[in-house]
C-alpha cells in the first residue's frame, strides 16, 4: 500500500467535493440511482438500469485520494487500514446518499448510492397488498431478498414508515449505514449506525432485546449468529424485518438452513416454520416507458409452506406459493411479470429476461395473448351487432 499521510483538514480546499456535488446533483437531475467515481476513469452514472458517462475528464489517481480525503477528513487512515469505509452522505434536504468508498488496482474509487429524503410508500413503489399484511404482523420473521440494487432497503423503508403511520410501536433498525431517516409519528424510532453507534448486527440485535422493540429492523442478515439471533427475537414475540441476498422465496429458505450444521437441522427448520411469516423477494424490470419497476416474489405462512421447511423440501416451496395465489395472495416471480405484461407495464421479452421457468411462462404469456385476442374479436362483433340494431331502429 502506497504511503499516506495523516490528515490536516485545514490544508483541504474541498475544490473536488465542489465537483463531486455537481455530478451528484446531474445524477438526480436524471433521475438516476448510483454515482460511480474511478481513479483512472470518467465519472459514470446508473441511470434507468444502465451505465452512462457523465462526463469527459478522467479522474487521476491524485485526486481521487484528495477526494476521498475530504469526504472521509479524519477517518481518510481509516480507509487506508481497512480498504475500505460506508457512509452516508448529504447532498442537500431532498437527496442523501449511501456510499462505499474503496481501494482498487488504479486507485481509489466510490460508488453513492441515491436516498430520497422522502419516505417511500408501500403503494408508491407498486408492491402487493399482502405487503400491508406483513407490516399488521404482532411477531414472527419478514425477510425482503433479491440481487443488490434491487430495492431491498427501500422496501424495508417503505414497510417501516406504513408500521409508523398506523401503529403504537417502539421500533428499533440496526443499520450499515443508516439510509433511511425516520421521524415519530404514531410509533418512537430508535435508529442504530453500525460502527458508530453498534458493534455488529448480531451485538446490537442481542441488546435490542433488552430495549422493549416491538419491530426490529436488521439490515442484513450477515452470518449464522444475526441469524439464529433473530429468530430468537421473532420466537419471543417481536416482528423481525430483515434482508437477505437470495434471489427468490425457495433460495432463502434453503440459505437459512444450509448454515446451520446437521446436528441443529432439525431444531431450524422447527423454529423457521414457526416464525417465518413471508418472504418479498424482488427483481427490477425494465418497463415499456424505458424505467424500471420491480417483480415481486410473496411466500406467505401457511400450512403447507411450514410442512415443506419441516421436511426440508424447499424445492417444492414455488409450487406452494404460486398454488396459493388466490387464497393467500401469495405470487412467484412467473405470476408477477405476467401480470405486468397483462398490465401493459412491460413487453413479453422483458417478461421472459426475468423469467424463472422461461418456457413455462410462455406458455402463459402465449395463453393470455390467445384468450385476450379471442376477446377483443368477440367484444367487437357484439358492438357491431349493437351498431346495425341501433341503425335499424334509427330508420323504424
Amino acid at each position: 500500500m502506497r504511503d499516506f499521510h495523516e490528515i490536516n483538514v485545514n490544508e483541504l480546499t474541498f475544490e473536488m467535493t465542489k465537483k463531486l456535488k455537481y455530478y451528484l446533483s446531474k445524477l438526480v437531475e436524471n433521475k438516476g440511482s448510483d454515482l460511480h467515481i474511478k481513479s483512472g476513469s470518467n465519472i459514470r452514472g446508473r441511470i434507468n438500469g444502465q451505465i452512462v458517462s457523465l462526463s469527459k475528464e478522467i479522474l487521476s489517481h491524485e485526486d481521487s485520494v484528495i477526494l476521498a480525503k475530504e469526504l472521509l477528513r479524519t477517518r481518510f487512515p481509516d480507509l487506508v487500514k481497512y480498504k475500505n469505509l460506508d457512509f452516508t452522505y448529504k447532498l442537500n434536504d431532498d437527496f442523501r446518499f449511501r456510499v462505499n468508498i474503496f481501494f482498487q488496482i488504479d486507485g481509489i474509487s466510490a460508488a453513492f448510492r441515491a436516498i430520497p429524503a422522502s419516505l417511500p410508500t408501500i403503494e408508491s413503489l407498486g408492491l402487493p397488498n399482502q405487503v400491508h399484511a406483513f407490516c399488521e404482523k404482532p411477531r414472527g420473521l419478514v425477510l425482503v431478498t433479491g440481487p443488490t440494487g434491487s430495492g431491498k432497503t427501500t422496501t424495508l423503508a417503505a414497510m417501516i414508515n406504513s408500521i409508523n403511520k398506523k401503529f403504537s410501536k417502539h421500533i428499533i433498525s440496526i443499520e450499515d449505514p443508516v439510509e433511511f431517516v425516520y421521524k415519530d409519528q404514531k410509533s418512537i424510532i430508535n435508529q442504530r449506525a453500525i460502527g458508530q453507534d453498534a458493534l455488529s448486527f448480531a451485538d446490537s440485535l442481542r441488546a435490542a432485546l433488552r430495549e422493549d422493540p416491538d419491530v426490529i429492523l436488521v439490515g442484513e442478515m450477515r452470518d449464522l449468529e444475526t441469524i439464529e439471533t433473530a429468530m430468537h427475537a421473532a420466537e419471543t414475540g417481536h416482528l423481525v424485518l430483515s434482508t437477505l441476498h437470495t434471489v427468490d422465496a425457495k433460495e432463502t429458505v434453503g440459505r437459512i438452513l444450509g448454515m446451520f450444521p446437521g446436528n441443529d437441522q432439525n431444531r431450524i427448520k422447527m423454529t423457521l416454520s414457526s416464525t417465518l411469516q413471508g418472504i418479498i423477494s424482488q427483481r427490477l424490470v425494465r418497463t415499456i416507458t424505458g424505467k424500471r419497476t420491480a417483480a415481486v416474489e410473496i411466500l406467505v405462512k401457511n400450512a403447507r409452506i411450514e410442512n415443506l421447511i419441516l421436511d426440508g423440501r424447499d424445492g417444492e416451496i414455488t409450487d406452494a406459493i404460486k398454488d396459493g395465489k388466490d387464497v393467500y395472495k401469495s405470487q412467484t416471480f412467473d405470476q408477477s411479470l405476467l401480470d405486468l405484461y397483462a398490465s401493459g407495464v412491460i413487453n413479453k421479452e422483458e417478461a421472459l429476461a426475468n423469467a424463472s421457468s422461461r418456457n413455462n411462462l410462455l406458455m402463459d404469456l402465449d395463453y393470455y395473448d390467445a384468450k385476450n385476442t379471442l376477446r377483443k374479436k368477440r367484444s367487437g362483433k357484439l358492438e357491431e351487432k349493437i351498431d346495425k340494431d341501433i341503425f335499424a331502429l334509427k330508420k323504424k
